[in-house]
């Protein structure tokens, strides 16, 4: 692991402690009462799992899993079976190679969520790794709805050195994403991040909305590769899972930017948001920095939440 990377998982262990103190110390608990495993442990980890968030979907998968597993290697100790319940954790989650496809391609990235998720400043904190790996990248402040957006977006957009088009509370969202679109072109820009407007309590709207700028797109830049990330707050947890399905329906969501998780006790969210709705978790914010923005590795975030006592 590099440092960086060495870093953020202390910090991923660390901003997990809720999570694993409402479900792992009761997984624990489980595989210490219990001498044998039966219908009664499934039951009570089932309960657990659905209690942490992980969503009822995952849940069964996960303990299908288990059970096959724990079938297959003739297990009877509960204990003997705590690593192929992390592991069948693990298989729900896992995003397959392609899912940062938007990086190493000239790409527009739209990026969605209702206000106060964080969503401007996840723009701002992408911008920051993405300028970090050496790429070009040009903002749009398509968020015209809330004032402080644009001049938030603007603060992150200096300091990350990139260039922001837009921000002019009330402009046209669409006519910002056109004049972005053409300043990336000129300057050859490997990623276009588009900040745009979470407005879900008017559900017709946002869908005009992002359908105009989805035209846009379409016609201004047909070869640039489309990513459409949802931002979500870990902290909210099922309220997480229904704002994506809602946004699901206006866009096609290629991926899930989780923040806020290092003040949330329903990380287990993220399993569940992954399961439900086939759509993979692929950045996880911890905390403020930019380095608290990493890509979402399944077998990390696992690992970090089930870290035993004696590791840390």
């Amino acid at each position: 692991m590099g440092e960086e990377k060495k870093g953020f998982f202390g910090r991923l262990v660390a901003g997990l402690t809720k999570t694993r103190n409402n479900i792992v110390s009761g997984i624990d608990s489980i595989f210490g009462r219990f001498s044998s495993i039966n219908e009664d442990f499934y039951e009570e980890l089932e309960e657990i799992l659905i209690m942490g968030d992980l969503g009822v979907k995952a849940t069964e998968e996960i303990l299908d899993s288990l059970r096959a597993k724990v079938k297959e290697d003739k297990i009877k100790e509960p204990v003997a079976c705590r690593q192929l319940l992390i592991d069948s954790i693990k298989e729900q989650m896992q995003t397959g190679g392609l899912a940062y496809r938007f990086e190493e391609e000239t790409s527009v990235a739209l990026v969605i969520g209702v206000n106060g998720v964080g969503k401007t400043t996840t723009v701002g904190k992408l911008a920051g790794k993405l300028k970090g790996e050496g790429k070009k990248v040009v903002i749009a402040a398509a968020d015209t709805f809330r004032a402080a957006a644009g001049e938030q977006l603007f603060a992150w957009a200096n300091r990350a050195g990139v260039e922001m088009v837009g921000g002019q509370e009330g402009a046209d969202p669409a006519s910002v994403i056109f004049d972005a679109i053409a300043s990336a072109k000129s300057k050859g820009a490997d990623v276009l991040l588009c900040d745009t407007a979470g407005r879900l309590h008017n559900k017709k709207n946002l869908m005009e909305e992002l359908k105009k700028i989805n035209r846009i797109i379409d016609r201004e830049y047909p070869d640039a590769y489309r990513e459409t990330l949802v931002v979500l707050d870990a902290t909210t947890g099922q309220n997480a899972l229904s704002q994506a399905r809602q946004f699901g329906e206006a866009a096609e969501l290629t991926g899930i930017v989780l923040t806020k998780m290092d003040g949330t006790a329903k990380g287990g969210i993220a399993v569940a948001i992954q399961s439900e709705l086939g759509v993979p978790v692929k950045y996880i914010g911890v905390g403020e920095k930019i380095e608290d923005l990493q890509k979402f590795d399944a077998d990390e975030f696992v690992d970090a939440l089930f870290r035993a006592k004696e590791d840390m």
